[in-house]
This record gives C-alpha cells, sequence and structure tokens, in this order.
C-alpha cells in the first residue's frame, strides 16, 4: 500500500472520522492481486480536491455531445450534486432511503463510503413496469473527484431499464458505487456508457443481489477514461437467479480499461452468461478479470464466461484473467480467452473490392464488436451504444 501518497491524504482529510478504515487499506499497488494489472500510481500524487458546482452552459454542452435516448425519465448529476431541473423520475418509481453497508475489501467501495454523496435512492414497487430511466453523471474540472452513491431495490416482479451514462471534461475521479436489489421474479437491465474525459479516473463498483427467479441483465461499454475500472459484484442468492454481465472495451493512446467482476452461485439452479469483447490500438491497455464463484449448495449451477481481445497494434496489451472455483459437484460451468489481429485475408479482400484501408479495418472491428452489442437486449438503447462506437 501506498500510504504516504498525498491523493490519499488528501481523501483521508476530507472524510473526516469516516476515513479510518481508507487510511488502513491505503491505496492498491500491484502487490494487491485484484489490482495487479491497473494500479494506482497515476492519481497517488495528486491531492484530489471536492469538485465545484457546474454552470448551465457546461452542463447544457456535455449532455449535448452525448446519445441520449429522446424518451423516458432522466436524472442528472454535475460533479456529484443533483441537477433538479433537469431531473425527473418515471412516475412508477418512489424516493426510498436506507442504510447500506460497504463491500468489504474492495477499494473503490472503500473510497466511496468515505467521501460518498447521496445519489440515485429509488423504490420500484411490486409488479410495476417502470420503463427507461436514463442517468447521467458529468463532471468537469481539474484534480477533483466525485463519489455518488445511488441505491435501487426492486421488489417482487418488479422491472426497470437503467441507461447509466458517465462523461465529462478536464481531470478528475468518479468513483460511483451502486448498490441493487433485485427481488423475487423482478427483472433489471443496467446498460453503462463510460465516456469521461481523456483525463479522468472512473472507478466504478456495483454491488447486486438477486433474489429467486430474477434476473440482472448488465452491459458495459468502456470508452472513456485515461484509467478507468467497472466492477461489477454479484451474488445470486437465491434458486434460479439469472446474471449477464457482458461488456465491450475500446481503448487506445495509452489509456487503460479495466472490467472485473466476481458472481457468486450462493444457490442451485442459478444461471450467468459473461462475454467481454476488448479493441486495442496504440499503445492502449486493457484489463478483464472475472470470477465465478459456485458454492457447494449451489448444485446445477450453469456458468459461462468469455473474454476475446482483438489487437489492432504492437504496442497494445491485455491482460485476462478468468477463473473458476467451483465447490459443487452437478455444475455445467465454462471459460475462456482469445486474443487475436485483424485478419489479412478478410482485411485484402475489402481492399481488393475497393474499399479503403481504414473503412476496411473499421468494418473488420465492428464485425467483431457486433455479438456482444447484440447482448444489449433493449433495441434503443443498443442503437444508442453503436452510435458512441461509430462516432
Amino acid at each position: 500500500m501506498t500510504q504516504d501518497a498525498p491523493a490519499l491524504e488528501a481523501f483521508v482529510a476530507r472524510a473526516g472520522g469516516q476515513g479510518a478504515a481508507l487510511a488502513e487499506t491505503g491505496l492498491p499497488t500491484r502487490r494487491v492481486e485484484a489490482w495487479r494489472y491497473t494500479p494506482l500510481r497515476t492519481i497517488a500524487e495528486t491531492a484530489w480536491q471536492k469538485a465545484a458546482s457546474l454552470s448551465s452552459e457546461t452542463v447544457g454542452a456535455l449532455l449535448d455531445a452525448l446519445p441520449l435516448p429522446e424518451t423516458g425519465a432522466r436524472v442528472v448529476y454535475g460533479n456529484g450534486q443533483l441537477l433538479s431541473a433537469l431531473s425527473a423520475l418515471p412516475e412508477a418509481v418512489q424516493q426510498a432511503s436506507e442504510n447500506v453497508s460497504p463491500l468489504k475489501g474492495v477499494f473503490s467501495a472503500t473510497l466511496n463510503a468515505a467521501l460518498g454523496a447521496k445519489g440515485l435512492d429509488i423504490r420500484v414497487p411490486a409488479g410495476t413496469d417502470a420503463g427507461l430511466l436514463t442517468l447521467v453523471s458529468l463532471c468537469d474540472g481539474q484534480d477533483v473527484s466525485t463519489h455518488l452513491q445511488h441505491r435501487i431495490v426492486l421488489e417482487e416482479g418488479a422491472s426497470l431499464t437503467l441507461y447509466d451514462v458517465g462523461a465529462g471534461e478536464g481531470r478528475y475521479i468518479a468513483n460511483p458505487r451502486f448498490d441493487i436489489v433485485v427481488g423475487k421474479g423482478a427483472t433489471l437491465r443496467h446498460v453503462k456508457l463510460q465516456r469521461e474525459s481523456l483525463s479522468a479516473t472512473h472507478l466504478a463498483i456495483v454491488s447486486v443481489d438477486v433474489a429467486e427467479k430474477s434476473e440482472y441483465d448488465s452491459f458495459t461499454l468502456n470508452q472513456g477514461g485515461s484509467l478507468a475500472r467497472h466492477e461489477a459484484v454479484v451474488t445470486l442468492g437465491a434458486a434460479h437467479a439469472i446474471a449477464h454481465v457482458n461488456g465491450v472495451q475500446i481503448v487506445d493512446g495509452q489509456r487503460l480499461n479495466d472490467l472485473t467482476s466476481m458472481i457468486h452461485h450462493a444457490a442451485p439452479d442459478g444461471s450467468s452468461r459473461q462475454t467481454v469483447k476488448t479493441v486495442l490500438s496504440d499503445a492502449g491497455q486493457g484489463v478483464f478479470q472475472g470470477k465465478i464463484l459456485v458454492d457447494r449448495v449451489a448444485q446445477k449451477t450453469d456458468g459461462y464466461q468469455m473474454n476475446q481481445a482483438l489487437l489492432l497494434s504492437e504496442k497494445a496489451q491485455i491482460n485476462s484473467k478468468p477463473e473458476l472455483e467451483i465447490y459443487a459437484d452437478d455444475v455445467k460451468c465454462s471459460h475462456g480467452a482469445t486474443v487475436g489481429a485483424l485478419d489479412d485475408e478478410q482485411l485484402f479482400y475489402l481492399r481488393s473490392r475497393g474499399v479503403p484501408e481504414a473503412e476496411a479495418r473499421d468494418i473488420l472491428v465492428r464485425a467483431f464488436l457486433i455479438d456482444a452489442l447484440d447482448l444489449v437486449t433493449h433495441e434503443g438503447l443498443r442503437d444508442l451504444l453503436l452510435r458512441s462506437i461509430t462516432s
């Protein structure tokens, strides 16, 4: 741990009495296995401060640059503050307020617990389809950080589609935390677009409890940030629970994007699926760490995990760590990883038909990504992600 880093000292000072756990754990280094491929040395030497309010002009410019749906409810935060004039919840959704215990041993959660500000805190009543809710978190500033805490509870038989967008300008840390409960027979579709400033750090943690015969269906597009990590901890705590934790990462320049997950099968007859594809160019670095943990009681678990990377440059790098830890004896679980480059024969074929090289490469990259994007079941949001990739 880097106990004497200016970043840590600034965080602890801002947190006051809430910073004790943060001071004890420190900032992770490569010696911490979970952060072996995503060290935080790039933020360690900066004394990060609380972000100031955003002007309406800055908010407008940032919103205009984003692929957002024209329909559905929208809630907007600017530098960690709710922008009430731009926000409205779906009529069916209720405000809620519940205390949540932070995940132990997870740095992003510890940081958020120390410095967190109230974010979305909602409950979808039993049997209610709340439709589409767009959550936009905007940041702008220099050497500032935000730490929104979101709580979402779906009661029995409820459903909600959440479009979660993070974006901004400047050099900042965005450290959002989601605590999600998907009740019996409920369905939450969580589609995330991470499009932070190319000078920003994004450290997101999502904790999900999935109940009997319920489903958490998520997709993350990591596309921004100098350093960005999306971490999902999903617990299938009752029979016939389902989790999809899919994603795409597009990394160029000298940026690093990381998708880390832990799917815990703690009950029988559960099902989980994870497909993550990464495209890397220039000196970009990608990280995938995915673990499926199957308890002894979780018989008849069906778990699948696949990570595939496409390298467009000799300097690009992918670190892939799929992992199975199984204690049950009646399961169907598999995982895998592949790494490759563009197919020269396919590229030659397109060039021979008059397609310019840059366009031919783009066609092949889209073809590589399309089956992952097809996993987004909401057609409108799938189109928005496609637009984000091609813009």
